[in-house]
Order: C-alpha cells, then sequence, then structure tokens
C-alpha cells in the first residue's frame, strides 16, 4: 500500500508543482482558468509570486514525503488543501453556488484524502 501512495502523493506533488510553474511563467493564462483577472503588472506579479508560493510549495513537501516515505512533509500540502478547501466552502455559503465551484473542491478533496491515505500508509 506504501508504494502505491507514493506514487499517488508524487502525481499530486508534480501535479501541483506544474500548476505552480504555470502561474509563474504564464499566469495571465492561467489566471483565466482559476477565474482570476490580473489588474496591470502588479496583479500579475501577485500571480507569479502567491499562486506559485502556494502550489509549488504544497508540491514540493508533496514529494519529500513520497520519496521519503515522510508522514510528517504531507502536513504542509494537507494544511495547504485544507485552509483553500475551508475558504471555498465559505465563498459558497457567503456567495452563493456556481457550477463551477465544485470541480476544484473536489479536487482538493481527492488530494486530501490521498495525503491522509499517504499518511496513514507512512507510519506503519
Amino acid at each position: 500500500m506504501a508504494g502505491v501512495m507514493r506514487v499517488v502523493i508524487g502525481l499530486i506533488g508534480l501535479f501541483n508543482i506544474a500548476i505552480g510553474l504555470g502561474f509563474l511563467f504564464n499566469p495571465a493564462q492561467l489566471a483565466g482558468q482559476f477565474f482570476l483577472s490580473p489588474i496591470g503588472t502588479q496583479g500579475l506579479a501577485t500571480l507569479r509570486a502567491d499562486f506559485p508560493g502556494f502550489f509549488i510549495t504544497g508540491g514540493v513537501f508533496a514529494l519529500i514525503g513520497a520519496v521519503k516515505k515522510d508522514g510528517n512533509a504531507l502536513l504542509v500540502p494537507l494544511l495547504l488543501l485544507a485552509i483553500a478547501i475551508i475558504g471555498r466552502s465559505i465563498s459558497l455559503a457567503m456567495d452563493g453556488t456556481a457550477p463551477t465551484a465544485y470541480p476544484p473542491m473536489i479536487a482538493e478533496a481527492v488530494m486530501i484524502a490521498a495525503l491522509l491515505l499517504g499518511r496513514r500508509s507512512f507510519a506503519r
């Protein structure tokens, strides 16, 4: 089980790093896919700073956890994703819902579940 979880978590890590690199090198294109609109050079700078910070950090720690079978390293992406899904839930409660609201939440929930399973399997 730990071997399968290492692969799954490694893929999660690579997926998040790819998103982070996309924001770093092509923020305007990824902004549209995330329903964002940068305002001027400072908006682009914010996309290049904040989103890679989130995605690359979570991805790197997922990879560290997968490579070293270190469940503690998985706490970083778990916390990042948990805060993200809480923020989305608050937004649903305060701003209402749209069909586009659920796919990112499902993706985050699936990643959280996989990371939790990985932590559990790495502890054995």
